[in-house]
């Protein structure tokens, strides 16, 4: 049996290829002139105007005081979110519980947490302390075994990191539910009739594909909570960039320029997030998204390294000859 290649047909005579232009679009081109204006002007009335005090900024960007605001804010928003997800991944788990009680808990936990803003919240856990100066622990009705003040225990810092992750927990426990619930069944199925336990299930089944569908939102919420920790002086914690800017504004009577210097700021640690998070949605988005194909070793394509171990036939479709 063998086999032979079909030749290419050949170009009749006289046939000249058709050139394609394309059609003129001058509305574009007067779009874009007017944007590239719009944009020059907007540029030249920053450097220009005197308000926005550039050297000031530029005397603040560094500022010892601005630089440790920043390393509060982070710290507040890594914090903030892993206690997040953590109370919203375990809301979300009750949510899809088939007992009625865990359900009920997780679904007035989302609605308390929802519903109330995140500034008022952040009051009530400013007055914790004066709601509840000490936790006992002993008998009911009987002798106190072991007592704390909560004076001691909880901090302004621990009081924002707690008011801001319960908080955060409410709208993440939703994405994670979401993120669960477009894992097919099947998968579940098929890892029961394996022998899984329904543990092993959510953790090496379930969860790692559902990270596809948390990650983005994830991400987002990351963002905002890096926003929301300015609203942190409600508790009251004083530390974080948005309080150091603030009073050095307060001292020099200038709040623009250190207006400036917080959302230069933001701005970076932002970009930082945003490029963290299209990594990882690249990541988990393997095999699904068409722009993200799935990659083998070396970060060559599946299907390239398939090619390269010559184990297919060049010729998909050969024709036989008897």
């Amino acid at each position: 049996m063998t086999t032979t290649q079909t030749p290419a047909p050949a170009e009749p005579q006289g046939y000249t290829p058709i050139r394609a232009k394309a059609a003129p679009r001058p509305g574009t081109w007067v779009s874009a002139v007017v944007v590239a204006l719009l944009v020059l002007g907007l540029v030249v009335f920053l450097v220009r105007n005197p308000v926005l005090e550039w050297g000031t900024v530029a005397t603040y960007l560094f500022d010892i005081k601005v630089v440790q605001g920043v390393g509060w804010t982070l710290l507040l928003t890594l914090l903030s979110m892993v206690l997040g997800t953590v109370v919203a991944l375990t809301a979300a788990i009750m949510r899809r519980s088939d007992n009625a009680v865990l359900r009920g808990v997780s679904w007035a936990y989302i609605f308390v947490f929802r519903g109330i803003p995140v500034y008022t919240q952040l009051v009530f856990w400013g007055l914790f302390t004066v709601i509840v100066p000490k936790i006992v622990i002993g008998v009911p009705f009987g002798p106190e075994l072991l007592s704390f003040s909560t004076r001691d225990l909880l901090t302004a810092f621990w009081a924002a990191v707690i008011g801001l992750g319960l908080n955060e927990g409410a709208y993440l426990a939703e994405i994670i539910r979401s993120g669960l619930n477009s894992v097919d069944t099947g998968q579940t199925e098929a890892s029961k009739a394996l022998g899984m336990s329904n543990g092993k299930i959510l953790r090496r089944i379930i969860v790692p594909q559902a990270m596809r569908v948390i990650v983005p939102p994830l991400g987002n919420e990351t963002i905002g909570m890096l926003k929301t920790t300015s609203l942190v002086l409600a508790v009251p914690f004083t530390l974080d960039l948005t309080f150091a800017t603030n009073g050095i504004a307060n001292k020099l009577f200038t709040p623009i320029p250190l207006l400036i210097v917080a959302a230069l700021w933001y701005l970076a640690i932002t970009s930082v997030l945003m490029v963290g998070q299209y990594y990882l949605e690249r990541y988990f988005g393997r095999g699904f998204d068409v722009r993200t194909p799935a990659t083998g070793r070396g970060g060559r394509s599946r299907q390239a390294a398939v090619n390269s171990a010559g184990t297919t036939p060049k010729d998909p479709l050969p024709e036989v000859e008897q």
